[in-house]
């Protein structure tokens, strides 16, 4: 996700990137630093991105304490501002939390995101801005939603593949072969993915439409949304998620 994201900013911006190893395919215009001791000591970043997994922010953070004049926008799942604030030594850092999802990678995700009392107007109008370069966003009040957003959308294109893996693994057990039973669920998802881009119509009105009474989706359909079906199932699984950011935290 943080490649996502250096890649739509790279061109706009002075930018460095620290990890331990050099990414695949940086930018020509980005500097590469194994280590944050690398960073010239003049450089001041308006704008530092925390992308590691949830697990490595402790060790990884702290050193950045001193940038107290930047904003700090936080990918991590689970991670609340009042730890990151911690970890970066406490006081008064503008912090920005987001969960963005993996579509950013191709310009179509979307993100939602909430800020600490010290980041100002600027600084998440910056934020704003980054997060836009890889699709939609939108802002919340309440950080307690995050859990929830990371369920939904953070975790959902999985949710989105295992259906499409279902659908093929199915068509096969129909006698489908398997390359064809998987261009077919692909393409499926795809479309209709496109399709509620495009479309005015609400999800379930899209639904009805491809429903004849009587018909084939109709009898698939008794069986896909009964009771313990996929609604019921949704629900375990994006609460398994949100528990599990909760945990993170």
């Amino acid at each position: 996700m943080g490649a996502a994201l250096l890649t739509r900013v790279a061109a706009e911006a002075d930018t460095c990137v620290i990890d331990p190893a050099k990414p695949a395919h940086l930018p020509s215009a980005v500097k590469w630093h194994s280590t944050p001791a690398e960073i010239n000591s003049q450089f001041t970043p308006d704008i530092i991105v925390i992308a590691v997994k949830p697990q490595h922010m402790a060790n990884a953070l702290p050193v950045y304490g001193k940038y107290q004049n930047s904003v700090f926008l936080s990918i991590a799942a689970g991670q609340t501002l009042a730890r990151l604030s911690s970890l970066l030594g406490g006081g008064h850092y503008a912090i920005v939390r987001a969960m963005p999802n993996l579509p950013a990678s191709i310009g179509q995700g979307i993100s939602v995101a909430v800020a600490n009392h010290s980041a100002k107007a600027p600084q998440r109008a910056l934020c704003e801005t980054i997060l836009k370069s890889v699709g939609l966003m939108a802002w919340t009040d309440s950080e307690n939603l995050l859990d929830a957003v990371t369920a939904l959308s953070g975790s959902g294109p999985a949710y989105v593949f295992a259906l499409t893996e279902a659908m093929a693994k199915a068509g096969e057990a129909l006698g489908l072969p398997p390359e064809l039973a998987v261009q077919l669920a692909r393409q499926t998802v795809v479309g209709s993915g496109a399709l509620l881009a495009q479309s005015k119509e609400s999800v379930a009105d899209l639904r009805v439409a491809v429903t004849s009474p009587g018909g084939t989706t109709e009898a698939a359909l008794k069986q896909l949304l009964t009771q313990n079906g996929l609604p019921d199932l949704m629900l375990k699984t994006m609460q398994a998620a949100a528990k599990r950011a909760k945990e993170l935290s």
